[in-house]
């Protein structure tokens, strides 16, 4: 009896057609990642190889100059 006093103060305050029911909500199919995603973390392990590479020389060099 409380939840049908609850619907019927919800409709009549214009409210309910706000608030979503469950069964509203579909279950959408799962998309892969988007391009940009993958991308992005390509370029991200190439400048983190790129780097790791730069200090890998500078301390060859060091330790071979010095």
């Amino acid at each position: 009896m409380r939840l049908l006093a609850l619907e019927l103060i919800l409709s009549l305050l214009d409210v309910r057609g706000h608030i979503p029911r469950f069964d509203d909500f579909r279950p959408a199919p799962v998309a892969p990642a988007p391009a940009g995603t993958v991308r992005a973390l390509a370029a991200a392990i190439a400048v983190f190889a790129v780097l790791s590479l730069a200090i890998w020389a500078t301390v060859w060099l060091a330790t071979h100059l010095f």
